[in-house]
């Protein structure tokens, strides 16, 4: 990272200049934190002892250097940390109850909400970097790097620390202000600005995401096993799925949003404030029938600029296939579905026909 001007910049109007600056950038919350999570090493280390994190080698991989931002991008001293609003402008009412309609339509094809619209990363990066050239062109050269979900950042517990909410006992963030369904990204900065106090927790007892989760997943409170979760098994996950979990995936065929529908503060969930989010390629209304329709040409130019496009047509089919399968729990048999998934029973792909000849067994086809 560049020297930093500190000695000739007001530290704490700076703060509150970044937030107001944020804010007209389309972050809903913008706060800033210190960066160590040294205690939260022992933690990560034994989450991963455990194999809790599957096949994502990459966490195991940078070990304890998530735990170190200052390793990672070297003159480090805080953080600013970002949130970001994602509801589809169009979904008024209540939406928990429009998911729930959803998950239990046999026929619909479930994408987690955040997934229907442009992709998150692309959106919260460009943003970031703007706001980074701000404070650039208002005080001169200092170092920042930003980041959403794409380095080995502990972006959860800055957030937390920055005070933009509190980990619920499902893991993601929760905020007072607008539940959990937001985004965060962070910039890694070396200006030692003032940090904003934590929120403090507010679960309380209550355990509806645990209690919700269709898997089993979350093990206790705070304890998430990634293996089981049904946003990695349909994302995250390579490979074929376990048949034994395959029945609980129900009709989600990428992420799952149970826990968040679950939680009480998901009530205060705000809208996006920006048009990035809104639903795309009828996402929001998908059938499983309709999807598993489309070849591999049509699935990339619908999906570009999609966080869906990285898990490919591949793994696509492969969700689609399981949830098709699992629609034989209302609809045995049924017709249309067997014929969609005869279809593909000759797949080049053998994880695909894997998939295929297991749901057409589901309808004793």
């Amino acid at each position: 990272m560049a020297d930093s001007p500190t000695s000739s910049v007001d530290l704490p109007q700076l703060a509150r200049a970044i937030k107001g600056w944020g804010a007209g950038l389309g972050f809903a919350d913008v706060r800033i934190a210190d960066v160590d999570l040294g205690h939260l090493e022992a933690g990560l280390q034994a989450w991963l002892d455990a194999g809790y994190h599957g096949e994502m080698d990459y966490m195991a991989t940078h070990g304890m250097k998530r735990a170190r931002p200052a390793e990672l991008v070297p003159g480090t001293v805080r953080a600013i940390v970002v949130r970001m609003d994602y509801l589809p402008t169009e979904r008024q009412g209540d939406w928990r109850a429009g998911e729930r309609q959803r998950q239990a339509d046999p026929n619909a094809a479930v994408v987690s909400v955040y997934a229907r619209g442009r992709d998150y990363h692309k959106v919260l990066r460009n943003r970031l970097q703007a706001l980074a050239e701000k404070i650039q062109q208002e005080i001169g050269p200092f170092g920042f790097r930003v980041f959403t979900d794409s380095a080995p950042v502990m972006e959860l517990p800055l957030a937390e620390k920055a005070g933009l909410g509190w980990r619920g006992k499902h893991t993601l963030l929760l905020s007072r202000a607008a539940g959990s369904t937001f985004f965060i990204g962070e910039i890694l900065i070396d200006l030692p600005l003032p940090v904003d106090p934590p929120t403090g927790k507010h679960c309380g007892g209550c355990t509806a995401c645990i209690d919700m989760c269709p898997t089993g997943a979350i093990l206790g409170p705070g304890k998430l096993d990634a293996r089981r979760c049904i946003s990695y098994l349909t994302i995250e996950l390579k490979s074929s799925i376990p048949e034994e979990l395959r029945p609980l995936i129900g009709n989600r065929i990428y992420g799952c949003d149970d826990c968040q529908v679950a939680c009480p503060w998901n009530k205060f969930a705000q809208r996006a404030q920006v048009p990035d989010f809104d639903e795309r390629n009828g996402l929001g209304e998908g059938d499983l029938i309709g999807l598993f329709a489309w070849e591999e040409a049509e699935f990339n130019r619908r999906m570009e600029g999609s966080p869906i496009r990285r898990i490919g047509h591949e793994r696509w089919l492969r969700n689609l296939a399981v949830g098709l399968g699992n629609a034989a729990e209302q609809l045995p048999g049924d017709a249309a579905i067997v014929a969609a998934l005869q279809a593909r029973a000759e797949h080049p792909s053998e994880l695909v026909r894997e998939h295929v000849a297991w749901a057409l067994a589901r309808h004793g086809a």
